[in-house]
């Protein structure tokens, strides 16, 4: 026969109802992140634009995609060369890479901290949606944010004679902290995982 839980009658029962539905003012804020995924799809579009116009012979649009991705040179630049396409792509990469990071914040921290989405069974699921929580989301960004700091190294090594040695030096140090902060998140997931594991078998 259950027993009644002592902590869920009696007159404070509606404080913890009404601390338990406070999660929903987070709804506009993953609403918020929605709009800012839709800025990030309008500029990937611009660029891509502007990227093609620019293999046409567009100077105008070469101009801005030259100035939107820092490029400098001494000599002007008239056509595409290499090392603006190469920037470029990089750039658009850099937006499909954040915009991921958005998704995955907004479907996996809504799924965890908000509501069940019930997504059991959809064919168009994520993987890592089935097994999510706090602890597995955390890896995931941080995987996300070392896959973005990457692209980002990359763009300033390719256009490294515009920036400053301190600059270069500066970005390399931030990309090797998020390394060993993904590094040590995952081995505290695993430490803590294996526990689980070990005091469920006893």
């Amino acid at each position: 026969m259950p027993h009644d839980n002592p902590l869920r009658s009696g007159p404070l029962r509606p404080l913890p109802n009404l601390i338990f539905a406070s999660r929903w003012l987070q709804l506009p804020l993953y609403l918020g992140l929605i709009a800012a995924q839709a800025v990030y799809v309008f500029h990937f579009w611009v660029e891509l634009v502007h990227l093609l116009e620019a293999a046409w012979g567009n100077q105008d649009a070469l101009d801005k995609l030259v100035g939107s991705i820092g490029y400098k040179t001494s000599a002007p630049i008239t056509s595409l060369n290499e090392t603006v396409i190469m920037l470029v792509v990089l750039a658009l990469i850099d937006v499909v890479m954040i915009s991921n990071l958005l998704i995955m914040v907004i479907v996996g921290g809504y799924e965890t901290f908000v509501s069940r989405m019930n997504l059991e069974g959809h064919p168009d699921q994520p993987e890592w949606l089935s097994h999510v929580n706090a602890s597995v989301l955390k890896v995931k960004l941080a995987t996300a944010i070392i896959g973005i700091s990457s692209i980002h190294l990359l763009k300033t090594f390719i256009n490294a004679d515009n920036y400053t040695d301190r600059v270069l030096i500066a970005q390399t140090a931030i990309h090797i902290t998020f390394l060993l902060s993904a590094m040590a998140i995952a081995y505290t997931d695993k430490i803590m995982a294996n526990a689980a594991a070990a005091s469920a078998h006893h």
